[in-house]
């Protein structure tokens, strides 16, 4: 019997990193591959141990062809510790990018993290990530980042890598989710589909981890002005929740009363339902390379409202786009003020915005093509 032939390494196994994992593997055949991972918790220690902790646990061995892993992993530490795998073809997949990932202050600033990513590069033979902006964000401050150092400069990193490098979006299960829109002869593109009253008051749900770089205290400056200004609306605030809340998010659920319909973390069924039922899908991110929350709530009838930066110019149409927290307020004061236009707009917009280059679907394929040997 012969041995797997792929091998998946995951030191972050959570989130999106977990869904990219079980997506791909579905489609393998389980004697083709062997997945190693670590529950996606502390990625500060995932990043720092998880190629000494895999170099232990790997089989010696083994009939390895193919090494697919995220870019937590120190890749060239492991392949340096096993240079048993180095032979393999290996392929890094970055979900997000540490030469731009936000700090509250720049002293705290871990380089080493960013210094592991590029020689994970260095050490891969293919360098996917999951959006142009993640891509051309991470090449273009390879540079700025490598001369922070006081007293040597390393050249050409940047068009070693740069040649390796594409882009992949990642792949969303939608044919899994439900949704309140009808296909129309087997078209991506969707019409509406409701029984709701076109006045009722708009749901509007912001899904997002519970954490700085989504930048909490930006919602709840908004929210807190249209409830100031009495428009009538309802909200929702889930996504991830860690060991401390945003200081911002206390007592919010006094200040806002029965409009604050959830907040906290859903279970699946609820988080998918609770879609369903919603309007609008915001986000106030200081830090976005991609956005699953925000398409998965899109493809559920939402309709999206974005900054005009980061991976959504990318994504999203530009009237789905803001540049200030006042044309925030003034275009989601204008839609909860005017419900029924509001609805005319959404339908207008999903007549025009497509899921394909975004479904698991599409871009699987993509990604077996990367797999076989």
């Amino acid at each position: 019997m012969s041995k797997p032939s792929i091998l998946l390494i995951e030191p972050f196994y959570g989130g999106s990193h977990k869904q990219l994992v079980d997506t791909l593997i579905e489609c393998l055949n389980a004697g083709d591959y062997e997945v190693f991972s670590l529950p996606g918790k502390k990625w500060h220690w995932r990043a720092r141990t998880g190629a000494l902790y895999f170099s232990q646990i790997i089989p010696q061995n083994h009939e390895y062809k193919v090494v697919f892993t995220s870019s937590v992993l120190n890749l060239a530490e492991l392949i340096g510790v096993r240079p048993d795998l180095g032979n393999c073809k290996k392929i890094v997949y970055f979900h997000e990018n540490q030469l731009i990932y936000p700090v509250r202050e720049v002293k705290e600033r871990d380089c080493q993290y960013g210094l592991n990513q590029i020689l994970t590069c260095l050490a891969a033979d293919y360098v996917i990530f999951n959006s142009n902006f993640n891509r051309t964000s991470f090449l273009d401050n390879i540079t700025p980042f490598l001369n922070v150092q006081p007293d040597l400069k390393l050249k050409h990193l940047r068009e070693k890598i740069e040649k390796k490098c594409e882009v992949l979006y990642f792949p969303i299960k939608f044919h899994a989710f439900p949704n309140k829109r009808l296909m129309i002869g087997g078209d991506v593109q969707m019409s509406l589909l409701t029984n709701e009253d076109p006045n009722d008051c708009l749901h509007l749900i912001w899904p997002h981890r519970w954490e700085h770089d989504k930048n909490p205290n930006l919602l709840v400056e908004v929210l807190l002005e249209l409830n100031k200004r009495q428009v009538d609306f309802k909200v929702t605030i889930c996504g991830e929740t860690y060991q401390t809340s945003p200081e911002s998010f206390e007592g919010l659920q006094e200040k806002l009363g029965a409009k604050l319909v959830n907040f906290g973390f859903l279970p699946r069924d609820k988080y998918i339902k609770t879609l369903l039922d919603g309007d609008v899908v915001i986000s106030t991110a200081g830090h976005e390379f991609y956005g699953v929350a925000m398409l998965e709530a899109t493809y559920c009838g939402c309709m999206p409202i974005a900054p005009n930066k980061l991976v959504y110019p990318e994504l999203y149409p530009k009237e789905n786009l803001y540049n200030t927290s006042n044309q925030l307020i003034k275009m989601l004061y204008n839609w909860c003020r005017n419900p029924v236009l509001f609805r005319k707009q959404r339908e207008k917009f999903f007549e025009y915005f497509t899921f394909e280059r975004y479904s698991a679907q599409h871009l699987v394929p993509k990604f077996l093509e990367k797999l076989r040997v």
